[in-house]
């Protein structure tokens, strides 16, 4: 269950950024998923939660001490490999299959971007942000260096879509569950 997963991922995350960077990709991972089954969507759901889940404490092992974590918690396999998967080519040979894996792939990295731009921006809202303000700090190299842009356009590239597609569809989940995400941060940080 969500309220399991969340206190799996706060005994392996202390810092208030890894955590809403978590909550942030939970929110997105769920928007992608609508029109899914109930059990889908909360599979999609969890996985967003947990997919960095030893990234904060072990980052030079993440995605191989992740399996570890999540086995000793009871998470199933098929959760755990699509988890490991969107460290495909970076630090997991799991390459995502599932669509649901493609888009966490596609969809953590960008979200970083995305979380970064939105600090720039004088109403700190995603609700006014524009497609062209995201593709802007995207071409800018500098700006979020962190945030691998080889990722974000393999993971487009995985999906079949276009960058701006996948610029568009995710503002439009950043936008949708920024109320969402906001309320959850202030009750967990």
């Amino acid at each position: 269950c969500r309220e399991e997963a969340l206190q799996l991922l706060k005994k392996y995350n202390k810092e208030d950024f890894h955590i809403r960077h978590a909550l942030t990709v939970e929110a997105v991972m769920r928007h992608f998923a609508e029109g899914y089954a109930a059990d889908e969507l909360e599979y999609w759901s969890m996985v967003g939660l947990l997919h960095d889940i030893d990234f904060e404490q072990w980052p030079d092992e993440h995605c191989s001490k992740a399996p570890e974590l999540l086995r000793a918690a009871g998470v199933g396999e098929d959760m755990i490999r699509s988890i490991v998967s969107h460290g495909f080519g970076i630090c997991s040979d799991v390459e995502p299959q599932e669509k649901m894996e493609e888009i966490l792939f596609a969809v953590d990295e960008l979200t970083g971007l995305m979380g970064a731009a939105v600090l720039m921006r004088p109403s700190g809202s995603y609700q006014d942000m524009k497609v062209s303000s995201v593709k802007k700090k995207f071409k800018d190299k500098r700006f979020a260096a962190g945030c691998s842009r080889e990722t974000i356009s393999e993971g487009a590239d995985r999906l079949g879509w276009t960058l701006d597609e996948l610029f568009e569809k995710t503002l439009a989940a950043m936008k949708a569950t920024e109320a969402w995400i906001e309320s959850e941060v202030a009750g967990q940080v």
